[in-house]
């Protein structure tokens, strides 16, 4: 149970220590929403987005994690 409890709060921590992580990835989602809402035609629009948005937000925090 213990080693349970200490997984989430690894899980947890990951975004509790990385505001930035956390508040790029909420703009990313929300943009692909605006974009969803707005091109009810186009869903590749907005799966795009999410796709590309959240490796590339993920790809700039392992650069910027890599220099620190």
């Amino acid at each position: 149970m213990n080693s349970l409890k200490a997984v989430f709060g690894e899980v947890a921590g990951l975004f509790v220590e990385d505001g930035s992580l956390a508040l790029e990835i909420v703009a990313v989602v929300v943009l692909a929403g605006v974009c969803a809402h707005f091109l009810p035609d186009s869903p590749a629009v907005a799966g795009g987005i999410l796709l590309i948005g959240c490796l590339g937000v993920l790809g700039a925090n392992v650069a910027r994690a890599g220099r620190r």
